[in-house]
């Protein structure tokens, strides 16, 4: 799942950066509204956590045209302020959930997964290819039926890669996606995470495929051998 946090505060930004990506999100930020609006615009995300407070566009202005303009992303927004007015407003911007600062981090992935549970809800639940099944809403992973614990970066390549099932995939891609950085030729961490992933659910080879001068490739269910 890749999540936009917008936030000024460098202090709060890099606690929620290193926070969701402990979580296992692939996250990437913005410190003020226009470059928040511009990234959200281009870029596929699967929720924002917006502070309502920033340069540029505030966080309901932001809101406000992400939603004129289309974009149907959903947005918990943070704010110091408390009073029901407030709230009110940004929920009347289109915001879909709102935490008031200072707020417990448990708090705040909770309702994070509650919006993305709301918004997945006319997608598929679970997502499949050959007997291995993983749910992103309860975040299990079974293989013939059997239980399978992950790791939180094991959990978002092997989504990644059920979601873009058949489609070839280069290491590159799966570092930006999944890791949020650029690939970095020197690194083999892509392939790690693969034969870890393999070891727990493909000892076989036969899910996910390497594709040789590319990367890597998982069979849907159809055409799983």
């Amino acid at each position: 799942m890749r999540i936009l946090v917008v936030e000024d505060n460098a202090r709060i930004l890099a606690f929620l950066e290193k926070g969701l990506r402990e979580e296992g999100y692939v996250v990437q930020t913005a410190a003020d509204g226009d470059t928040a609006f511009r990234r959200a615009s281009e870029e596929g995300f699967d929720a924002a956590v917006v502070d309502v407070m920033i340069p540029g566009r505030s966080g309901l202005e932001l809101v406000r045209d992400l939603r004129d303009a289309g974009v149907a992303l959903p947005v918990l927004l943070l704010t110091a302020r408390d009073r029901t007015e407030d709230k009110v407003a940004g929920l009347d911007s289109g915001a879909d959930d709102y935490l008031t600062k200072p707020f417990d981090f448990s708090e705040l992935t909770a309702r994070l997964r509650a919006l993305l549970r709301r918004a997945s809800a006319g997608a598929p639940a679970v997502l499949r290819a050959g007997d291995v099944e993983l749910d992103p809403a309860t975040r299990e992973v079974r293989k013939a039926g059997e239980a399978v614990e992950l790791t939180p970066k094991e959990f978002s390549l092997l989504e990644y890669l059920l979601r873009n099932a058949d489609r070839p995939l280069s290491r590159a891609t799966l570092m930006e996606h999944v890791w949020g950085i650029r690939f970095d030729p020197g690194t083999n961490v892509v392939d790690v995470f693969i034969n870890a992933l393999r070891n727990k659910l493909d000892r076989e080879r036969e899910l996910i495929q390497t594709v040789r001068g590319v990367g890597y490739i998982v069979r849907s269910a159809e055409k799983a051998p």
